[in-house]
């Protein structure tokens, strides 16, 4: 029997993993994918948004401006990589100035600092590529990046280093209420609990269908994503978007946290919740939408294209509350500013929990929490230091992202250690440069092999997934 399970190994499940694992608790994360981090939590764009596009009173923005404050102190605590690098919206139109403004009014209201409106000479000072039919931008100076995949991970490896027990490749099928909690069915046997936090992102609706049946809907919003080569990286220092409709903030153009470029996502709703699959069309609207904000985008660098569903929910607003079922907690419709809300839906959920048990600290807590070193980051004195303390940081497997296989042993063998190229690639990089892991894929693929102890053609890209015939 355990205290929590939390169902769902995305950003705001692992989230919520780590603020109960400061606290005497049993808790288990149940994850039907092979790993954490597989679904929207993998394919977004990695802003931490400041909170100036949310209506004021919803959750949406008082949770988007808690994250965005909690953020950069967990980055340091949890060592994943955040960098503080500011957002412009952008408006191409002297009509459109009202609405920057609205914008302006509305992310003051929720306590947003630093916000002002700058003339489009201005925003092209700051950002020389902006294009010349900008008239006007929105400056957010407390916007900033984050590695989505590491962050995730820091949370998850944090939560289990203070004793929370994952169970990747687990599907839940069936919840039944009981005198003491929760019987939850899964592909691997029973769980028992007593208490339930529901974070399965586009299928949250259905795992709350199991308990208090149909009361919402969560819809798959599928976003495509262009990403270019770390050449690219320097043509804007901002996040640059656009005014953003009731369907999505726009087509971004950004850096990312490791030096590449990316733009896009595009939005379109759907009702297959597995359909990641790019599209015709995508592409060339994320090309021209994109040409509208920068100029000089070498789209001839993209090295890769990605796809990610967005759990947009029907009530307008996240969903983080005790159901109408005692002890079943929903944390869904987490669509953007999902990722950087996230520890502060952790923290809601908490105190939601509190209020049906106590909640005792640990005394032997674990807050800290050591990434894995990235070598091609370090100083040459700093490079040569670790080799001498383990030669296998000397071997270059990935030449792109120059990831050792130091690195690579480092992600199979820690705590929620990667047991697939994709698990390796999330952790490291390796794989996720110029050749896309036309290179590395062998080695990587032998050493997972050896340090796992199973047969090379048992090596997967992603997994087994636990769903095939859904």
């Amino acid at each position: 029997m355990y205290d929590v399970l939390i169902i769902g190994g995305g950003v705001v499940g692992c989230a919520a993993a780590w603020a109960l694992s400061a606290y005497d608790l049993s808790v288990c994360l149940a994850e039907r994918e092979s790993d954490i981090c597989e679904g929207t939590s993998k394919a977004n764009s990695g802003i931490v948004h400041a909170g100036f596009n949310e209506t004021p009173g919803t959750l949406k923005a008082k949770l988007n401006v808690r994250g965005n404050a909690m953020i950069a102190e967990l980055s340091k605590a949890l060592d994943f990589a955040y960098r503080n690098n500011g957002a412009m919206v952008l408006c191409f139109d002297e009509d459109m100035l009202p609405r920057l403004e609205k914008l302006l009014e509305k992310g003051r209201e929720n306590g947003v600092r630093g916000l002002e409106i700058l003339t489009g000479d201005e925003a092209r000072k700051r950002e020389p590529a902006l294009s010349e039919k900008v008239c006007y931008a929105l400056y957010a100076p407390t916007s900033g990046i984050v590695c989505p995949f590491e962050m995730t991970l820091a949370f998850a490896e944090n939560a289990a280093d203070n004793g929370t027990e994952f169970r990747l490749g687990t599907a839940v099928t069936a919840i039944e209420k009981t005198s003491d909690g929760f019987s939850v069915t899964t592909d691997k046997g029973v769980i028992e609990t007593r208490y339930i936090f529901n974070c399965a992102g586009v299928y949250a609706d259905r795992i709350h269908e199991m308990v208090c049946g149909k009361e919402f809907t969560i819809t798959p919003r599928r976003g495509e994503y262009l990403l270019m080569d770390k050449d690219a990286g320097g043509l804007v220092s901002h996040t640059i978007f656009q005014l953003p409709t009731d369907m999505s903030k726009g087509i971004l153009v950004t850096p990312t946290v490791h030096g590449n470029l990316m733009t896009g996502p595009t939005a379109e709703d759907i009702d297959d919740k597995e359909n990641t699959a790019a599209t015709r069309s995508g592409p060339s609207e994320i090309k021209q939408k994109g040409s509208l904000s920068v100029n000089g985008i070498p789209f001839n660098k993209v090295i890769t294209g990605f796809t990610g569903l967005r759990a947009s929910g029907d009530r307008g607003d996240f969903i983080v509350e005790e159901s109408c079922v005692e002890g079943f907690f929903d944390a869904a419709g987490i669509e953007s500013p999902g990722l950087t809300s996230a520890p502060a839906i952790a923290e809601m959920l908490a105190e939601l929990l509190k209020k049906r048990t106590a909640l005792t600290p640990k005394t032997d807590y674990k807050a800290g929490r050591r990434g894995i070193v990235h070598f091609a980051s370090l100083s040459r004195e700093e490079q040569n230091e670790l080799i001498k303390q383990d030669p296998a940081y000397g071997n270059i497997v990935c030449r792109c992202e120059t990831v050792t296989e130091g690195e690579i042993l480092d992600a199979i063998g820690r705590t929620l250690g990667a047991t697939t190229l994709d698990g390796v690639k999330r952790r490291t990089r390796a794989g996720m440069g110029r050749c896309q892991a036309g290179f590395c894929s062998p080695k990587t693929m032998l050493m997972l092999s050896e340090k796992l102890g199973v047969p090379l053609e048992e090596i997967t890209k992603s997994g087994k997934g636990v769903h095939e015939d859904d």
